[in-house]
């Protein structure tokens, strides 16, 4: 599974606009492609800050998305956005979302790693961080996206309501802890999102 990213800031005053754009617009035109399995929208309305992922089954069908869809990406962010980073990354573990809901909250990690260590950061994330995360009450989804050749990781966790999301800090910070340590990951950034949309496809 493969998954293009984009993270988005502009204006805090036009950025409501621009997600009832993708809001009303996103799921419909991917839902059309071929190998499409899902997207989510995710923002931080008072920075001025969104991003959003789209799931595909290929590497191909990713491309073959992006070249179809770019340009009308851009024309719906053209009001808000003044700086735009777009990423595709190897869906190498994850726990496919269920319901998020209204007031379901998302947490994003960046973080870089040492290419050799990619398969140990692969099981150390499936056999340690999903399991604990999976135990945590609210837990919607979760996932680690990887660009194996440049030691770049990408952790996403999705939790159902605040009150959940916010128990959620200490062990998942605990849990974050260890296997960064046992695997040699250097952490860049934490930021956390209201969950603007979520759509999941199964596999056809």
């Amino acid at each position: 599974m493969f998954v293009r990213t984009g993270y988005f800031t502009g204006d805090p005053a036009r950025l409501g606009r621009t997600l009832d754009g993708f809001s009303a617009e996103a799921v419909g035109l991917l839902s059309g492609e071929h190998g499409y399995r899902g997207y989510g929208l995710f923002a931080n309305r008072e920075l001025g800050v969104f991003t959003m992922g789209s799931w595909w089954d290929t590497a191909q069908a990713e491309r073959d998305s992006d070249a179809k869809l770019g340009a009308r990406r851009g024309e719906l962010l053209a009001p808000f956005a003044g700086t735009a980073a777009v990423d595709v990354w190897e869906a190498a573990a994850f726990a496919p979302p269920g319901e998020g809901g209204p007031g379901a909250r998302f947490r994003l990690i960046r973080a870089e790693f040492d290419p050799a260590s990619a398969d140990r950061l692969v099981a150390a994330f499936r056999e340690q961080a999903l399991p604990n995360l999976e135990r945590m009450d609210g837990f919607v989804g979760g996932a680690l996206l990887i660009q194996r050749d440049r030691g770049r990781a990408s952790v996403g966790t999705i939790f159902q309501d605040e009150a959940t999301f916010a128990a959620s800090r200490s062990p998942q910070a605990e849990a974050r802890s260890r296997v960064t340590a046992e695997v040699g990951v250097t952490v860049r950034s934490l930021e956390e999102f209201e969950v603007v949309l979520l759509d999941r496809r199964p596999p056809r």
